[in-house]
């Protein structure tokens, strides 16, 4: 069961230079910073409301994100959906014919477990499934 829409993960090509439009100007408040160095991207998470924005910056070349950059400019990059039992949701997707990127979860920003659904299967939005733990 999909229990909310956790975050919405953005492309940046720098957090340094994106980060006053968000904290200044929208006056969201920054909840952290930190880098995934299995997924190659430093991460800012701000409060909006409900949901988080998570801000994507590229830490190598040879990062997913800078890929999407360079394909598609900066920009929205997926939406998360908070979940609960990953592994059940995961197998669920599977059995109505979604396609996985992770076929098992793997951790993300925040210690969350994380899996994608391919876009090719959900009209061209890649879609993040998120269980936090605790």
């Amino acid at each position: 069961m999909i229990k909310k829409v956790d975050h919405i993960g953005i492309a940046v090509r720098s957090l340094e230079t994106a980060l006053p439009f968000y904290t200044d100007v929208l006056k969201l408040p920054l909840l952290g910073i930190e880098e995934v160095e299995s997924q190659k991207v430093k991460v800012a998470f701000l409060k909006a409301g409900e949901t988080k924005l998570e801000l994507l910056e590229p830490t190598s070349e040879s990062s997913t994100i800078a890929s999407f950059i360079e394909k598609r400019g900066e920009g929205i990059h997926h939406v998360a959906l908070g979940v609960e039992s990953i592994e059940a949701r995961i197998s669920e997707m599977k059995e109505q014919g979604i396609r996985m990127i992770d076929d098992q979860p793997r951790l993300g920003a925040g210690g969350a477990h994380i899996a994608f659904m391919h876009p090719k299967s959900t009209a061209g939005v890649l879609y993040e499934l998120c269980e936090k733990k605790g």
